[in-house]
């Protein structure tokens, strides 16, 4: 069986608003309004698809000039969103690649600016060494072509795989495909998903 992981909040934690309520004093509507209007989904994507992040912001602080500095941490702060592992994750990885069952695979939404340094600081991404990032070939989650990327990169067929992602949106690009997939909510349910308990 293959197994392709999403990374950000299903190896790894991604909480922005580590950095983003304090900066607005744990204001949590501030926040949201600038999460959702501001460094929105089509910002983040924009970034995470590889477009540079200095045009990329420059851009968005014309746009909200009263965010400025907000913007900014979004790149410059980025490590302070991401303050571990999930739990339990690193076992499961280490079982599943001891079984000779399993191929572990990554697809993750997240840019070649940064997932190098997050790749050499998280122990848990180093266990997966076939994956595709979507800043390396300028296409996000759930476009269709960043899963045919990793499909065709590693002869994959999509009946045989199953992907994980925290992310509806994404579950559901998968299995438009014909891959199998699950939303992520944690490493022991997942473990009895993957028959695994």
């Amino acid at each position: 069986m293959n197994i392709i992981f999403d990374f950000g909040n299903v190896l790894v934690r991604w909480e922005p608003e580590r950095v983003f309520l304090p900066y607005f004093d744990g204001n949590e509507a501030k926040y949201w309004f600038f999460w959702r209007h501001v460094c929105d989904a089509t910002f983040r994507n924009r970034i995470d698809a590889g477009e540079d992040s200095h045009l990329v912001i420059s851009q968005q602080k014309e746009r909200y000039p009263e965010f400025s500095e907000a913007i900014e941490m979004y790149m410059s702060r980025w490590e302070d969103s991401l303050p571990g592992e999930m739990p339990g994750m690193y076992q499961l990885l280490q079982e599943l690649k001891a079984n000779p069952t399993y191929s572990i695979y990554g697809l993750t939404n997240w840019s070649m600016e940064t997932f190098p340094q997050a790749r050499a600081k998280f122990p848990v991404l180093q266990l997966i060494d076939r994956y595709v990032v979507s800043g390396d070939i300028g296409d996000v989650k759930p476009h269709p072509r960043i899963f045919h990327t990793l499909l065709d990169r590693y002869e994959l067929t999509p009946d045989d795989c199953t992907f994980i992602d925290d992310n509806p949106d994404n579950v559901e690009g998968a299995k438009k495909l014909g891959i199998h997939g699950i939303l992520f909510q944690g490493a022991e349910p997942l473990r009895k998903e993957l028959g695994l308990i």
